[in-house]
């Protein structure tokens, strides 16, 4: 597919008041988009929209929420319909599934999940009658394998890259894209006091930002950050279970979210118990 100017084009955020979904904003606002940032705490939206650039706007909005959703979305389209809808906003609760709460792993799926769904369905019907429209829906390397301890996020993540591929054929020949961006381990505050993989160096939010320009600019269905990640994560289901497991061990996938430090992770694990 033919490269896309983003100038002028009008791009929304979730989850953009830190983070990946900054440094998009960013990334985005520098090739000349028009940025709308959308978080749960209102103040840092409009903090991060000041950060970003002129014109930029900033609104409160809670993803699980439809009706908070709906609110966003209009004020996101009041002056110009969204050309792009990027669903960032998420939450990482890591730890055994037994010893967390049901309330987090029921947040975690509102949030991760309902999130993308909710955006998507105020997001599409306008771009659908436009005949042109891109949504990109961040999921996680983490939803394409198993990583202990992550058990409800990798599920998650699993649901948000099958729900994105299944809107892809779904709406197939409309003029909408649809786009799944898995990044692997990244250093944000969601990764606190874990020791990420060996042998794949942490990606930076603005890898990640760079690779989601580079798929708003050039629509494609699939995005890894870091690349490698691609190849590794292609091939598991080729290896059987047995020797997917010898080669995630390796890479200390199976340990990295048992393993970590709970002090390190303890301001990020209350935020979100919170939020």
């Amino acid at each position: 597919m033919s490269a896309t100017s983003l100038r002028g084009r009008r791009i929304a955020i979730t989850g953009a008041g830190r983070g990946i979904g900054l440094a998009t904003a960013k990334a985005l606002y520098r090739r000349g988009a028009t940025i709308v940032i959308g978080d749960l705490d209102s103040d840092s939206a409009v903090a991060a929209a000041g950060s970003v650039g002129p014109g930029t706007e900033g609104y409160p909005v809670d993803v699980s929420d439809y009706e908070s959703f709906a609110t966003f979305h209009k004020e996101a389209t009041a002056h110009a319909p969204l050309d792009v809808l990027i669903n960032n906003a998420g939450i990482m609760p890591i730890g055994r599934f037994l010893e967390q709460s049901a309330d987090r792993h029921r947040r975690a799926v509102e949030i991760n999940v309902m999130g993308c769904i909710n955006g998507m369905h105020l997001a599409l019907p306008a771009m659908v009658e436009r005949g042109t429209g891109h949504i990109i829906n961040i999921a996680s390397s983490a939803g394409k394998t198993p990583v202990p301890g992550g058990l409800t996020y990798c599920g998650t993540k699993a649901a948000v890259i099958a729900l994105t591929e299944t809107a892809r054929v779904e709406y197939a020949g409309t003029g909408v894209g649809f786009t799944c961006v898995m990044p692997s381990f990244t250093n944000t505050e969601l990764i606190a006091g874990t020791a990420g993989l060996k042998f794949i160096p942490n990606a930076q939010p603005d890898d990640v930002a760079e690779a989601i320009v580079a798929a708003v600019a050039r629509p494609t269905a699939d995005v890894f950050v870091p690349r490698i990640i691609g190849p590794i994560l292609g091939s598991q289901p080729l290896m059987g279970r047995r020797l997917r497991d010898v080669v995630n061990r390796r890479l200390g996938a199976y340990r990295t979210f048992l393993d970590f430090d709970p002090k390190a992770r303890a301001a990020y694990q209350h935020r979100i118990d919170e939020t």
